[in-house]
């Protein structure tokens, strides 16, 4: 993921809301959001190429995503995938605050990441960069190609519109709308993390559109107070056309 938009009890009805775009190249193969045949109970996209996902949720509960942290020069060829840290965590067992303690022990070894992870102990954020665990506060946060809540443009307009609609019944194709916005930062607004300006443009639109590299889905997922799931995610290719939507709803079984 590239952009996660979230809110943890921000909601009269939900305890998790999360709006997400996920960036990657389009010529790298992907299975868009299923449950797992190897683990039934995991709900989520798989990268085809390294087995791993971007995030995801479990019938019992457990939500996982990661993002990129952007340092061109801290970026090492043949590191682990970092989809690993969300594929382990919700195929396994391990306490969200216990897995993120493990993790950090080995985390240098993997390229910089943001990682959130939650169960029913509460949410979590770790990133290599920070090497820190830290409990998600209540609110609306947002988490790019940098440390959580850094105010990036994207991250700034994203918290103040997914904001907007939770003051009123959460529609998932509202917030997919929200996901849907190609417009660029202004320059004078763009970050610096070692990529070329016109890069940095790029990359700066919630929606990112560029022939080979962009969003290539969209993800909601609503997480009610009462234990029911709606998870919906709307896929594209590299010409920016929609190639599928897939919808979900089911029961924690807690």
């Amino acid at each position: 993921m590239c952009l996660i938009l979230f809110a943890v009890d921000a909601h009269p009805a939900y305890r998790l809301v999360v709006a997400a775009n996920r960036d990657e190249w389009f010529d790298r193969p992907a299975a868009p959001a299923a449950f797992w045949a190897d683990a039934p109970s995991v709900l989520a996209g798989r990268d085809l190429e390294a087995n791993g996902t971007w995030m995801g949720v479990t019938r019992g509960g457990r939500f996982a995503a990661v993002t990129n942290f952007r340092d061109p020069a801290a970026s090492r060829p043949g590191a682990p995938s970092r989809g690993a840290l969300v594929r382990d965590f919700l195929a396994g067992e391990r306490a969200a605050e216990d897995y993120l303690r493990a993790l950090a022990r080995d985390a240098q070894q993997f390229n910089p990441f943001n990682l959130l992870v939650g169960d029913a102990g509460g949410l979590f954020y770790f990133s290599n960069r920070a090497d820190s665990i830290a409990p998600v506060a209540p609110g609306v946060h947002g988490l790019s190609n940098h440390l959580l809540d850094v105010p990036w443009p994207k991250v700034q307009l994203g918290k103040a519109r997914l904001a907007e609609r939770l003051r009123a019944e959460v529609d998932p194709d509202d917030l997919l709308a929200v996901l849907d916005d190609p417009a660029p930062a202004p320059d004078q607004a763009l970050p610096a993390t070692g990529v070329p300006r016109e890069w940095e443009r790029a990359l700066s639109p919630v929606r990112i559109r560029t022939p080979d590299y962009g969003t290539r889905a969209s993800t909601v997922l609503l997480v009610s107070r009462d234990g029911s799931v709606t998870f919906v995610e709307r896929s594209f290719d590299g010409s920016g056309a929609e190639t599928g939507t897939v919808r979900y709803q089911f029961r924690l079984s807690l």
